[in-house]
């Protein structure tokens, strides 16, 4: 999994990666993000691809997702994340 961050914004690079193995480093990725990170861009691909899309768009669940787009290009999917809950004392 190659990881850039640009601010507020990560892209993270699937390729190469099993679903399971994408899926665990995915929801470990944003247990640990910051909490002003706002956007993920997720590169699945498209053409072998379509395990990976499939688990990023129908079988990944986070409490940090508030919402999954769909891009133009079909091989991206962007995450846009909201605050993390606060931790009760």
């Amino acid at each position: 999994m190659h990881v850039v961050k640009h601010g507020k914004t990560a892209e993270i690079d699937l390729h190469g990666l099993t679903v399971e193995d994408a899926k665990c480093r995915l929801e470990h990725f944003l247990s640990n993000a910051s909490p002003d990170m706002t956007e993920v861009r997720v590169i699945h691909g498209c053409n072998r691809g379509q395990a990976l899309r499939d688990m990023v768009r129908l079988r990944l669940k986070h409490p940090r997702i508030s919402a999954k787009l769909v891009t133009l290009n079909p091989g991206e999917t962007r995450l846009l994340l909201k605050p993390p809950a606060e931790k009760r004392k």
